[in-house]
Order: C-alpha cells, then sequence, then structure tokens
C-alpha cells in the first residue's frame, strides 16, 4: 500500500527480457540502501517487488501482464519514473491509499499552462469513467491526486508547484501516456452498486437513462 506521495524520481538504467517479462535496473539513489529483498516499491505507479539491490540502485522483476498494460513495458534507459515506498503502519496518508495496482492507461490530450496553474487534461478507457468522480482522488504515475473537473469522457487534474518539480508529471506532453489508477473506495462502491442492481434486474445504464445514476 502507498499513499502516492513520491520520495524522488529514479532513472530506468537497464531493461532486459527474462522468462516470463522483464527485469528493470533503477537507480534510486540512497533509499536503495534503506530497501530489503523481497519490499514493495511503487516506480511510476506500479506495485513492485525487490529482487536485487546495489549501491544506489534495485532491481524488479515485472511480468507480462504488468508490460502490457502499463507503461512500464515501454520504457527505455535514461527514462525517468516515480518512486516510492510502501506505506508503514503509523506513517501519515498524506495523499490517499494507493495499491499500485494500475487499472489501465491514460493518454494526455492538452496541458493548459499558465503563470498560475498547470492544468493536464486526460482520457483513459471508458470502462474506467464510473470509477471517477469530480474532487475525487486517482493516482497518475503513482502521484495522488484530485480530478479537478470531468468533460465528455475526459478528466482534468491541476499540479501544483512541488508535483510539478518533484514528479516526471512536469514534463507531461500532448499524446503522452501515463499508468492510470482509480480510488479503491469508489471502485468498492461501485463493484457493490452493480451488484445490487443486478441482482434485481436493472443495469446502472437503465438507472442513468431514468435519472437515478
Amino acid at each position: 500500500m502507498f499513499t502516492g506521495i513520491v520520495e524522488l524520481v529514479g532513472k530506468i538504467v537497464e531493461t532486459r527480457a527474462v522468462s516470463g517479462g522483464g527485469r528493470l535496473r533503477v537507480h534510486v539513489g540512497p533509499i536503495a540502501a534503506e530497501c530489503a529483498l523481497g519490499a514493495s516499491v511503487s516506480i511510476s505507479g506500479v506495485c513492485l517487488t525487490v529482487a536485487e539491490r546495489a549501491a544506489n540502485h534495485l532491481e524488479f522483476d515485472v511480468v507480462r501482464e504488468t508490460l502490457n498494460k502499463s507503461t512500464l513495458g515501454r520504457k527505455a534507459p535514461g527514462d525517468g519514473v516515480n518512486v516510492e515506498r510502501s506505506l508503514r503502519v503509523g506513517d501519515r496518508l498524506d495523499g490517499h491509499l494507493v495499491q499500485g495496482h494500475v487499472d489501465g492507461i491514460a493518454k494526455v490530450e492538452r496541458v493548459q499552462a499558465s503563470a498560475h496553474e498547470y492544468v493536464v487534461w486526460l482520457r483513459c478507457s471508458p470502462q474506467l469513467d464510473p470509477y471517477l468522480i469530480p474532487k475525487g482522488s486517482v493516482a497518475l504515475d503513482g502521484v495522488s491526486l484530485t480530478i479537478a473537473s470531468l468533460s465528455d469522457g475526459s478528466f482534468s487534474v491541476a499540479l501544483i508547484p512541488a508535483t510539478f518539480e518533484r514528479t516526471t508529471l512536469g514534463r507531461l506532453r500532448k499524446g503522452d501516456e501515463v499508468n492510470l489508477e482509480t480510488d479503491v473506495m469508489v471502485r468498492a462502491i461501485v463493484h457493490r452498486m452493480e451488484e445490487t442492481i443486478g441482482s434485481h434486474g436493472l443495469s446502472m445504464d437503465a438507472l442513468k437513462v431514468a435519472g437515478f445514476a
């Protein structure tokens, strides 16, 4: 479990194919010494397990499904990644509860930059739309953010200066893709509603037409 508060921007040092997937070697600086083998670390929003550790570097095995369903399969040496170690009991929860289980990939549609704000508009699979709510939480490349607005299947997030400067999100441009994880609490509520409604022979679409959802 994570909070979506990035500790540092690491750098991909090496990617190589292995049986069943791939292996990533990431430069993470001094926190490498504090990560035991088997520890969970979020790499751009994907929960990975430390397989090897060396000075300032961590290595992770990545299964094929994760490579296919996240942006990690497209990473190359030199690419930056957001790094966060797992939450410990008693830690402050400054972001929101993030599992590191990516729901899908969101694509940047446009970026609105001014002297006062930096707003990114993105679009994801329509299947994920029910889990996106105004002022709800979302994790993009492992960064805890608040959905600013929803419009015609797109959603926007606003980046504060600290997020812009201390994560990879400040480099986003139109056409870029990021790992998306929706809020686990919203997913749980939606799934339970769908089960309850389905047991009565109804559907969410029918309720929306009737104005009840």
